[in-house]
């Protein structure tokens, strides 16, 4: 375990806990290029969007890589950006703890100091329940330290809101229930996406153990108007890559159809782009 990784650990740490308030914002990176992008414009973290980077490599969302091209990517990106990056590691690649351990070991040794872990079974549900989660949580936080990065950041994902889970009016309830055990087994902060209640995401925040993450996007409220409400990190999940795939079907089809450019306007300057890729880190 090199120095460095440790360092970037601690600072993806820090990031979570400001003395400003401010939450931390993870524009969703997918390859190298969008990482270094995103790191350019700004970005004190990187993090990975699942969807994307099984976009990216000709494959569906929900497990459709296996846990070494998953881990593959993660290194490219980890490679190109000197900022901390924390890896979807999706259900972990296998139901078991076991599973969980595996995919910890195999990102932390492709430069990832963060993981987020969802409980979903499958996407739209089920979802483990929460002893079989904790156990499982509890994996992802023994492989960390077994692989000498003991402040691996675990984002522990609830798709309780996502997909639907149970009654509505008990869902606030469930995803607390949830927090108390996943705070026990080593989870660092709550990942509830499907939620951008100003309401009941203030509630979860005065009630969870752990910091509270969301998932934002067109459509939610502005990032200032979770800070003012407790959040302490908020991501985009695939937005951005859809973002990026929408522009090259608008920019294909516009060449299809009318042999014209206009959509290619605002495109990224080829050396800005090129020179983000160039500088690999080595550390």
């Amino acid at each position: 375990m090199k120095t460095a990784q440790r360092d970037l650990a601690a600072a993806l740490r820090a990031l979570h806990t400001p003395a400003d308030g401010r939450a931390l914002v993870l524009p969703n990176a997918w390859d190298a290029a969008s990482a270094a992008l995103i790191a350019q414009a700004g970005a004190r973290a990187i993090a990975t969007t699942s969807g994307g980077v099984a976009w990216s490599a000709g494959r569906p969302d929900g497990h459709g890589l296996t846990r070494e091209q998953m881990a593959q990517a993660v290194r490219r990106i980890a490679d190109v950006v000197d900022v901390p990056v924390s890896a979807d590691i999706e259900g972990g690649y296998g139901p078991g703890g076991e599973d969980v351990a595996a995919t910890v070991r195999a990102v932390i040794t492709a430069g990832a100091v963060g993981v987020n872990l969802e409980d979903s079974l499958a996407p739209g549900g089920p979802l483990h329940d929460v002893p079989a989660q904790a156990a499982r949580l509890g994996a992802a936080r023994s492989a960390a330290a077994e692989a000498g990065l003991p402040g691996l950041w675990i984002n522990a994902r609830t798709d309780v809101f996502l997909f639907g889970i149970g009654a509505p009016e008990g869902r606030v309830e469930n995803v607390l229930s949830r927090a108390k055990a996943y705070a026990g087994a080593g989870a660092d902060s709550l990942f509830v996406p499907g939620l951008v209640d100003l309401d009941a995401v203030a509630e979860l925040v005065r009630r969870s153990p752990l910091p509270v993450n969301v998932m934002a996007g067109p459509g939610a409220p502005p990032v200032a108007a979770f800070e003012a409400v407790g959040v302490r990190r908020v991501s985009v999940g695939t937005a951005l890559a859809q973002t990026a795939y929408g522009a090259i079907q608008r920019a294909a089809a516009e060449l299809l159809e009318a042999g014209t450019y206009d959509a290619m306007a605002g495109a990224a300057d080829f050396g800005t782009v090129n020179s983000a890729v160039s500088a690999v880190r080595t550390g």
